[in-house]
């Protein structure tokens, strides 16, 4: 602790914690109701703006690809000014992408659209960066647990936000817009809500306290949430590759299953409603549990806790392949399942990420792996399409299962040379 903070005491820290962990909660409750609203009903509006299935993958990965790039600026923003700047910037953003979303389904241009989802990934920037976040004040020994709590805060909103379909069909009726452009405006709202909150009651900064306490002056001549100079570290230090590759092929898995779940279901005749509450239960499954992730991280270590949600994702690819067309249990129990193991792998992989560099290069760092997470995402979501139109939905769910696969491979390899507990 430095001399220029004499009077905040351990309890004074642990008051801002909580404090700073309660804000994020509500932003992300707020947040989450956002991002889900508009990516339950991007691909179906997606694929009837173009006109054709195999274009109704490239809403959501435009919106993944939004997220991945809007990583750098914010990280910057963050790196310089704190948690507050960067994640309210990222969010307004996100608004302004709701709403060309709804221009551009009330005027059917796709490319617009496109424009509108790669700017509501912003949202998603947000979102997942709170959950850094939640760990610059924690205790090492904590800091699976509180990063938990504010990715199951997410819980919901994200849950709420597909079945806001329905209701988004009565407020587009009163504001005359299509039926589907009203989940955007839910996803509009909740995105300027979460914004208010993190302006107003994110103080002090919990990054930039951190710093402070951890006498972290030293580091000022260092590119504060420079995205590159966080990849450099990422690439040197075996931790911090490991919790990247962990989080980023849970991620690359979860989005390609999940964004053509939707068109999976309406190939089979599903209503738009049951579509929504499938992927409700799927986003439940994500973000319910996961502080016994946090937990089970913190005390058996991310590595054991990576191979279950390898095991939870590959079980998840099987149970989604074998289903037909439309609404059935076994897709319904795959959804689930396939939040879970995202939940594993993810959890534990930002912890190690978070723990495995100084304070003064956590931005740039955690700015770098969101950015090969997304990118990599992205990239995953656009091909999905591509496999679904030109083979199936079963084969899509062949590939990512392979992919989880090779996670759990290198998560063995990476346990005989480096200690990854914290």
């Amino acid at each position: 602790m430095t001399s220029s903070l004499p009077v905040l005491a351990d309890a004074d820290v642990r008051h801002v914690q909580q404090r700073t962990l309660i804000t994020l909660m509500g932003s992300q409750t707020l947040g989450g109701i956002g991002v889900a609203s508009g990516i339950a009903v991007a691909a179906i509006v997606a694929a009837d703006v173009s006109g054709r299935d195999a274009l109704s993958g490239l809403a959501n990965t435009t919106q993944v690809l939004g997220g991945a790039l809007f990583t750098v600026p914010i990280a910057a923003m963050m790196g310089r000014w704190g948690r507050r700047s960067g994640l309210t910037t990222a969010y307004l953003i996100g608004a302004v992408g709701a709403v060309l979303a709804i221009t551009a389904t009330t005027l059917g241009e796709f490319w617009l659209l496109l424009l509108g989802t790669t700017l509501f990934g912003a949202s998603t920037t947000a979102n997942s960066q709170a959950r850094y976040a939640a760990t610059d004040l924690s205790a090492p020994e904590r800091r699976g647990r509180q990063l938990s709590w504010v990715v199951w805060a997410t819980t919901i909103g994200s849950v709420l936000g597909p079945n806001m379909i329905g209701p988004g069909k009565a407020v587009a009726g009163l504001l005359g817009l299509p039926p589907l452009a009203g989940a955007w405006v839910f996803s509009a709202v909740g995105f300027v809500l979460a914004a208010l909150i993190l302006h107003f009651a994110l103080r002090p900064d919990p990054l930039l306290l951190s710093r402070q306490l951890a006498g972290a002056e030293e580091d000022a001549t260092l590119p504060r949430g420079h995205v590159g100079h966080g990849l450099g570290i990422i690439w040197r230090t075996p931790a911090a590759l490991w919790g990247t590759a962990a989080l980023t092929v849970g991620h690359v898995v979860m989005v390609s299953v999940m964004v053509m779940t939707p068109l999976h279901m309406v190939h089979g005749d599903a209503a738009i409603e049951l579509i929504g509450l499938v992927i409700s239960l799927h986003i439940l499954g994500m973000y319910g549990l996961s502080p016994v992730a946090g937990q089970l991280t913190d005390r058996w270590g991310a590595p054991k806790v990576v191979l279950l949600g390898v095991g939870l994702l590959v079980l998840a690819c099987y149970l989604s392949g074998i289903s037909q067309d439309g609404h059935s249990s076994t897709l319904t129990a795959g959804l689930i399942v396939l939040g879970l193991g995202w939940s594993c792998t993810m959890v534990a992989g930002s912890g190690t990420v978070a723990g495995a560099v100084p304070v003064g290069q956590r931005a740039s760092v955690q700015g770098a792996a969101d950015l090969v997470m997304g990118l990599s995402a992205a990239t995953g979501g656009g091909l999905a399409g591509v496999v679904m139109d030109f083979w199936s939905y079963g084969a899509l769910c062949v590939v990512a299962a392979i992919a989880a696969l090779a996670l759990g491979a290198f998560t063995v390899t990476r346990l005989q040379v480096v200690s990854l507990k914290r």
